[in-house]
């Protein structure tokens, strides 16, 4: 009796304890977070990062890179995927909030044709000078550009991004003529820039932070309305003498048709992701203001920012095929 009983009494135990683990690994579904950039660049940095985060709730969590079109090969791949909630795309506002401006025709429409998960940091860019340029403030590179107008270029993730128009506005603003030169991506734009085959740069303040402090390029000015805590010595372009001020954001978007409950959940592990410190130090060292925000604030971020970004537009005359 006494040896059935701790037979019976041993598999129960075992029973015990493994029970919790095998419904925890039931618990993790696997999540596919695509960037429609290379790695190394900001987007695929935000992604790694929030993986990380993420990994509590989901399992595995990878992180795939579909570069090329300035974010739109990976958006395609997201519209056509099963919207079971276990594949997302992360990418800056650009693709949902000026590609439906800027391109005479999309292969997907930024508002029905995905689901909004969260809004995920705000961020502000930058203008900086490579090794080729000869400015070492805004206003010499005014100054140059006005002197010689269109010698001088700069770089950007792809034609039709944020850092395009930003590039685009500034021209506008500061009655300058500068070439424009698209890459896939911020890294391909800093080697062209450190490797002096381009003069600027306009992209997210962290693609160039640790080259500005090396030496190996020097950030100009900052577009936000406040300074970067990155490059703290760096003026804003206000303060540089440019009334201009422009800033954007990352969000997360799964396919049309996520059900309310995948959606949730995802939007939740990423809310509780945002709030852990080392994630939110990591973010806000890189220039990031985390938010993690609600679906519906993320739609109503996308639909002010469509709204606001159509003038501007259609004032630069440009429309891409």
């Amino acid at each position: 009796m006494n040896r059935r009983w701790m037979l019976f009494a041993t598999a129960a135990t075992a029973a015990a304890l493994t029970a919790p683990l095998a419904a925890t690994a039931q618990d993790k579904t696997p999540l596919k977070i695509v960037v429609g950039f290379p790695p190394g660049g900001s987007a695929d940095t935000l992604a790694r990062l929030l993986a990380e985060g993420l990994r509590e709730r989901y399992q595995p969590v990878v992180v795939e890179n579909r570069p090329g079109a300035g974010g739109r090969i990976a958006l395609s791949q997201v519209k056509r995927a099963e919207p079971d909630g276990q594949t997302v795309i992360v990418l800056p506002s650009g693709p949902m909030v000026l590609f439906p401006h800027v391109y005479k025709k999309l292969d997907y429409d930024a508002v029905t044709d995905f689901t909004p998960i969260s809004l995920l940091t705000h961020f502000q860019f930058g203008v900086v000078a490579g090794p080729s340029a000869k400015a070492k403030s805004m206003a010499e590179m005014i100054a140059a550009a006005k002197a010689e107008p269109g010698k001088g270029s700069y770089g950007t993730p792809g034609q039709g991004t944020l850092p395009h128009f930003m590039g685009v506005l500034f021209e506008q603003q500061v009655g300058a003529k500068l070439n424009h030169v698209p890459f896939q991506g911020g890294g391909p734009a800093n080697a062209a820039l450190v490797g002096g085959h381009i003069d600027y740069k306009f992209d997210v303040v962290s693609e160039t932070a640790e080259l500005h402090r090396t030496g190996k390029v020097r950030i100009l000015a900052v577009t936000g309305a406040q300074r970067d805590p990155q490059v703290p010595e760096v003026p804003t372009l206000k303060e540089a003498g440019v009334d201009m001020v422009a800033t954007a954001w990352f969000g997360m978007y799964g396919p049309a048709g996520v059900p309310d409950a995948a959606r949730d959940r995802l939007q939740q592990a990423v809310a509780e992701a945002m709030k852990q410190p080392a994630l939110r130090e990591r973010l806000q060292g890189l220039g990031y203001e985390p938010v993690g925000s609600t679906p519906a604030e993320l739609a109503a971020a996308q639909k002010a920012d469509l709204d606001r970004w159509a003038a501007p537009i259609r004032a630069t005359g440009i429309l891409l095929d």
